[in-house]
């Protein structure tokens, strides 16, 4: 409707001294510039076109208040006619209304805020676009394979992160310029969750540190060589710490940042999680309409006899309404989805166009990040709003100079069935009268195809320790001498199983014994933690970046080696080095479900 402004007391997340503020109203076609004009100011207040009720509060109004449907929004059926006809105003839902979503309101603030506003003050924009880049994380920098991962992705030009125990060393090793995160992986106290906000994905390239009982050089030479030239021991923290609690200690502090397979949960029900939000209706009540809604949760009104919410009313275009809406107060801390790329809505459609409303600023009457949906009648359905689809509008018009939506800092959603889209056009489907809307879930989800999140950099061999019937005398040193280093191996499996378990997209590359050659020699790729060999750590490093882009290699468990013998050095020439290899022609090569641990558990079944 057209009026100088419409009313609301401010979020109760928003700035106490702002009790009272301009409503954003995405359904209404009101062009209402976000300054005043002293011309519509009323003789007292500087007169303003507001609905009457809301001029004659003090006074008597013209017209009846209280013309409710109360009577359809606890039951499915209304029966009263819809009518487009001058109706009763409901002040006592307004007040309702306000309070929902602010608490009890303060006169002499709402006074004083009035005058401030019409002393042509506007409403505060939508935050700036947050700067964080999306870093890459290489845990275990300072180790052989960690420091060649951090020199290839800074040569590409990615950011970096690099997660170490001594920064004296890491900047020593790794530059000055180097972000780092100082941190343990074995003591969850040092990796707290904020220091790894931009972290989008992971190589971890950490690992139990195996050295000669008779010691090394200070830059680890002998170690270098590779385990079959010395005999090991276990240096520093044991396997257990490093490869089982250090990893579930990483993916704890990760998770968050890096994003779920699966998806987010933000509202709604779903297998046996479930998130529940304090929705609130916002309907045109606020303009001096008598559309009615409400939210509820049905508890077997959903797919399966599954639990739902429920967003249903009756809405009307009576005194220049025209929509209904839902809104939750502003979350108690602002949800960082920058992991993911959309929304996804999991409903019952009734063949109308609805729409999303997404915020990132606190203040109420800001800029909301929209994204209109239409729906199909008596079918649930999944619905995909990508991130990159939802418009800034302000007041039903699109704000062409507001920053692009920040999906780090989302504060509220909101709901809506309107007469109204944007910048005067109307909904097609629009009709007047009862709706619902069965909604179980909100989540935001990651856009395939989806590529790894997480890659670890494990060790070919760990399965092999328990398996039946294989000849320990064949096998690597690491495999005959698990039990005397601690089980490294089988606490390497149990690191691997928590990320398989984590839900995030992941992969796990099992190098056999790693060199110091340079990258170059020809690889086998293979699955089942079979094969023994060589292959150099610049390779590995190579591999690791290689697979965070590729959609082959996730959630894939892999072996690799060069093709070269042990018992031959593998060189480079330095004026004629070797083309750059294309890893996507071996990750396409893999399969899903192949671990090695395959023959363990058949076993166990025999047995």
């Amino acid at each position: 409707m057209e009026s100088c402004f419409s009313t609301t007391i401010s979020s109760s997340s928003s700035s106490s001294s702002s009790p009272f503020s301009i409503f954003s109203i995405q359904g209404s076609s009101s062009n209402v510039g976000r300054k005043f004009s002293k011309s519509c100011m009323h003789p007292q207040l500087l007169s303003c076109q507001l609905p009457k009720p809301f001029l004659q509060l003090n006074g008597r109004p013209k017209y009846r208040l209280n013309q409710r449907r109360s009577a359809y929004l606890s039951s499915a059926t209304y029966k009263d006619p819809i009518s487009a006809e001058k109706q009763g105003w409901d002040l006592g839902r307004f007040f309702k209304t306000l309070y929902f979503f602010n608490g009890p309101p303060s006169p002499a603030k709402i006074v004083e805020f009035i005058i401030e506003k019409l002393s042509g003050s506007s409403p505060e924009e939508s935050e700036k676009k947050m700067g964080t880049s999306d870093y890459v994380l290489v845990v275990g920098a300072t180790g052989g394979v960690g420091r060649r991962v951090v020199n290839n992705l800074r040569k590409k030009g990615l950011p970096v992160k690099a997660l170490v125990r001594n920064e004296e060393k890491a900047r020593k090793m790794l530059g000055p310029d180097i972000e780092l995160i100082v941190g343990d992986i074995t003591k969850e106290s040092t990796l707290v969750a904020q220091y790894f906000k931009g972290v989008k994905k992971v190589i971890n390239a950490a690992s139990v540190i195996i050295g000669p009982k008779e010691g090394d050089t200070p830059d680890r030479a002998k170690y270098s060589q590779g385990v079959k030239f010395f005999e090991p021991e276990i240096k520093g923290d044991s396997p257990e710490m490093v490869e089982y609690i250090g990893m579930k200690n990483l993916i704890n502090a990760v998770k968050e940042s890096v994003g779920l397979r699966t998806g987010k949960l933000l509202f709604g029900f779903e297998d046996q999680l479930s998130k529940e939000l304090d929705w609130g209706a916002l309907d045109d009540v606020v303009m001096g309409g008598v559309s009615e809604s409400t939210f509820q949760i049905d508890r077997t009104g959903g797919e399966g006899g599954k639990p739902t919410g429920l967003f249903k009313g009756i809405v009307s275009t009576a005194n220049n309404g025209g929509f209904t809406s839902i809104r939750t107060k502003n979350f108690s801390s602002p949800v960082d989805l920058k992991a993911y790329d959309g929304f996804e809505l999991r409903l019952k459609g009734d063949g109308r166009r609805y729409k999303l409303i997404v915020r990132t600023s606190t203040d109420w009457d800001t800029v909301g990040y929209t994204a209109s949906f239409d729906t199909i009648g008596g079918q649930w359905q999944s619905i995909r709003l990508p991130f990159s689809s939802l418009r800034p509008v302000f007041r039903a018009q699109t704000v062409s100079d507001a920053p692009p939506f920040s999906p780090s800092n989302v504060v509220s959603f909101q709901l809506m069935f309107s007469k109204f889209e944007y910048d005067g056009k109307l909904n097609p489907t629009f009709v007047e009268g009862p709706f619902e809307l069965p909604l179980s879930t909100i989540k935001a989800y990651i856009k395939d195809p989806i590529t790894p999140r997480f890659v670890h950099v494990s060790s070919a061999g760990v399965t092999r320790p328990d398996r039946p019937g294989i000849d320990l005398s064949k096998q690597p040193p690491a495999v005959r001498l698990n039990k005397e280093l601690d089980f490294v191996l089988t606490f390497k499996l149990k690191g691997e199983d928590l990320i398989r378990e984590s839900g995030i997209p992941y992969t796990i590359v099992r190098p056999c014994a790693l060199t110091e050659e340079p990258a170059g020699a020809d690889l086998v790729f293979d699955q089942g933690d079979n094969i023994t060999g060589k292959i150099s750590r610049e390779e590995i490093a190579l591999i690791c970046i290689a697979a965070l882009e590729s959609p082959y290699a996730c959630d894939k468990t892999f072996e690799v080696k060069s093709v070269v013998p042990f018992s031959e050095p593998f060189t480079v020439d330095p004026e004629n080095p070797p083309p750059e290899k294309d890893y996507n022609i071996y990750f396409q090569t893999l399969k899903d479900g192949i671990t090695g641990k395959e023959s363990l558990e058949q076993s166990a079944i025999a047995v």
